[in-house]
């Protein structure tokens, strides 16, 4: 996916969220999310990490023109913070920005009956280093849809295409019915899917393509490294209907035994869908990464190879992952964390930057997770 980029080559990035209104985050003050290369959200059970990962979902849906299919399955009250009684609208403001140049994205969804949300106001700012003043583009508000994708402006279409590019990730579901362990259409491999129910498919197309087969190899050494019985994935057609594919595999002893998705741990499974979509080629990559909790369920050693495929993905494209694990946490850096608190007198969420400098005498005897859990960081029930 072809990102913007300045004259020198810096493509431009998803520095800061300033949002107000929406779910946990109250709508007067607001909270203002810095955003890294890497960025791990860190925090407890209800403190609104999660609630960052729905906003994500939210964008897409305004990128794709479903908002109101998003609204009407989440539900007006569950998106407003504490419902439309308290709060009216939801604001927020995107700011992306490269060496010299810094581009805005500002919205305001406003409540409506019948229990909807309209655009009530839609700008983007284009800011040139060396220029005073932004050239601003309002676009036409009072719609039940975003019309950035529509507006014919160079920054709204410059925007546009770095929302489109942000995709929200959740291989949870790895149930008896889950779309990652059913027979998948073999056509349907131009992307990994959110919950990678085409996994089959978009490994098959990665096998059979010679400029893609060096990162299929790739992604296959990395799951034996965590699963040595792991030999080779086998995606022939399905006997007798060639237009479907499984994610069938088979093990490194040379057994003609062919085994099924459902005869492998759930970690395991996961662990292969989050192998593919942080190895696959650097051209398919999402421009914007979210996972939502991406270590459940895996070993320690599985755990320290998910973040070092992060530190890898995070040269070519930007990634944000809510976590409480505090395995997970010791293989990142305390620039690269958020910390979500509750804020129980405003009974909202509080998102903070962790300062490096504040905590280097602590980290010459502690670890962040051993720091985390002394409430030294916050985050903390």
């Amino acid at each position: 996916m072809e990102q913007r980029t300045n004259n020198n080559g810096t493509r431009m990035k998803l520095k800061l969220i300033d949002l107000k209104g929406f779910k946990a985050i109250d709508g007067h003050s607001g909270q203002k999310i810095p955003l890294g290369d890497v960025t791990i959200l860190l925090g407890a059970n209800g403190s609104g990490k999660s609630n960052v990962v729905s906003f994500f979902k939210m964008l897409n849906s305004l990128t794709t023109g479903v908002l109101q299919n998003y609204v009407g399955k989440q539900g007006v009250s569950q998106l407003l913070f504490y419902g439309s009684k308290v709060t009216d609208s939801i604001f927020f403001t995107l700011h992306f920005s490269s060496d010299d140049i810094t581009d805005t994205y500002e919205v305001k969804l406003t409540y409506g009956l019948p229990d909807r949300l309209f655009i009530s106001g839609e700008k983007v700012t284009c800011q040139k280093n060396g220029k005073e003043k932004p050239q601003e583009n309002y676009l036409e508000s009072g719609g039940a849809e975003s019309g950035l994708g529509k507006d014919e402006s160079n920054t709204s279409k410059v925007v546009y295409n770095l929302l489109s590019g942000i995709r929200a990730f959740h291989f949870h579901d790895t149930s008896d019915t889950a779309p990652i362990k059913d027979r998948r259409y073999v056509d349907d491999a131009k992307y990994l899917r959110h919950d990678a129910g085409n996994l089959a498919a978009f490994l098959k197309m990665l096998k059979e393509l010679d400029e893609y087969k060096r990162y299929y190899d790739r992604i296959v050494r990395h799951i034996q490294r965590v699963m040595p019985q792991f030999g080779d994935f086998s995606l022939d057609t399905l006997p007798g209907n060639e237009k479907y594919v499984r994610l069938n595999w088979v093990d490194t002893y040379g057994s003609e035994y062919l085994f099924g998705p459902d005869q492998i741990s759930d970690g395991s499974l996961r662990f292969m869908a989050l192998t593919t979509l942080l190895l696959q080629p650097p051209e398919l990559l999402p421009k914007f990464i979210v996972l939502d909790e991406p270590e459940l369920g895996l070993h320690p050693a599985a755990i320290a190879e998910l973040a070092g495929m992060i530190h890898t993905v995070a040269q070519k494209t930007q990634i944000l992952v809510a976590t409480q694990s505090t395995r997970f946490v010791d293989e990142f850096s305390p620039d690269d964390l958020v910390i979500v608190d509750r804020d129980e007198t405003n009974r909202c969420s509080v998102f903070k930057k962790l300062d490096a400098e504040q905590l280097h005498d602590w980290l010459k005897s502690y670890s962040l997770s051993e720091l985390w859990e002394k409430n030294v960081l916050g985050g903390q029930p």
